[in-house]
């Protein structure tokens, strides 16, 4: 039986650009999908597609049980999206604009006043609800915008970079919100480029690539995917990165193409901070061992540590490049309009 969400086949070009070609997903209710990707991979137009914001050229998609191109109107009474951008009124205060969002959703007067002093104290907001949004910092525009996704607390949430320009305080406090929501029973999309957020909140994750799933699991199956651990050494002294490096490199696999940095071989070095990595095979006797070598050679160490491959490690291997973090990630996907105008939209089609 599909999931929360559910979709397979999903097809979506743009003239020459083929935005989507064949996504499948399927999203048990109550957990977590994190959706990474480089930009311009289709997460966006995925979301969009989801959401009712855009029609597929093919597939089939259901939402909350619900067939999305089918039935939009009911697809949107059942879900929340929080985009890109927070779409918030900047001339209304932030009580406003939740009880705003509430009428939208044809709730009573009263019942809108009510959910909205609710979120506002939920999301450490009532100091400020009587302020215009244009007032409010990043942050608070954002867990705002979160908050009036959440009015009529939907089964199904999507979030499109949430945390996209936060501070890491604001960042821990919208995580913690999350966590709270999917603990619930809210079953949650989420893309990000933050790759740390997906690791910390996603049960399972898809990796997008070129409108296509290439790869799909948990965080520690993913992890496994790229293999092997890493040993990380910061050398004390950056004239001693060199001895290090010829070192490193007979604990690393032979023929091994360049890491990320400047390294050569295996070893992966960043000279700004005198570190050096290398994938290995053999555990904590094979530090020892590198330990006792990097002495003989007379090379200090500051630091040095047997870690498994990170998310970073797992993207890098997929697709060929590190996570790129940009506020217009899938923009002119469909020739403009961005997130925030999305968001207004959703809000806007429940009239």
């Amino acid at each position: 039986m599909p999931g929360a969400i559910y979709a397979e086949g999903l097809v979506k070009t743009f003239g020459d650009v083929r935005a989507l070609d064949g996504v499948d997903l399927d999203v048990p209710e109550g957990t977590v999908l994190g959706l990474l990707g480089p930009n311009g991979a289709g997460k966006t137009t995925t979301v969009r597609v989801l959401t009712t914001l855009l029609q597929p050229d093919s597939g089939r998609a259901v939402v909350a049980g619900i067939d999305v191109l089918r039935h939009p109107n009911e697809v949107r009474r059942s879900i929340g999206l929080s985009g890109q951008f927070a779409a918030v009124d900047e001339y209304l205060t932030g009580r406003e604009n939740l009880q705003m969002v509430g009428r939208l959703y044809q709730m009573r007067a009263k019942e809108a006043k009510v959910r909205a002093d609710e979120l506002l104290e939920r999301f450490h907001l009532a100091d400020a609800a009587d302020r215009p949004a244009k007032t409010y910092s990043g942050g608070m525009r954002r867990r705002l915008d979160l908050a009036a996704a959440l009015v009529v607390s939907p089964p199904v949430m999507f979030m499109d970079e949430p945390t996209t320009g936060l501070d890491p305080r604001n960042r821990q406090a919208l995580w913690g919100i999350i966590q709270e929501l999917v603990a619930g029973g809210t079953t949650l999309l989420l893309t990000t480029q933050y790759l740390e957020e997906a690791d910390h909140l996603a049960h399972d994750i898809c990796v997008v690539d070129h409108g296509r799933v290439i790869a799909r699991g948990t965080s520690d199956e993913l992890k496994a995917r790229t293999g092997g651990e890493r040993v990380e050494v910061v050398v004390h002294r950056p004239e001693q990165i060199e001895p290090a490096r010829e070192i490193l490199a007979r604990y690393g696999p032979a023929g091994a193409g360049d890491g990320v940095g400047t390294g050569d071989g295996a070893v992966s070095v960043e000279r700004h901070v005198r570190k050096l990595t290398v994938p290995v095979a053999g555990g904590a006797k094979l530090l020892a061992e590198v330990i006792r070598d990097l002495d003989t050679v007379g090379v200090e160490i500051d630091d040095i540590g047997l870690r498994r491959p990170t998310l970073d490690d797992v993207f890098i291997s997929l697709t060929g490049h590190a996570a790129e973090r940009a506020e217009d990630e899938d923009e002119g996907d469909d020739g403009g309009g961005g997130d925030d105008g999305d968001a207004r939209r959703v809000k806007e089609a429940v009239r």
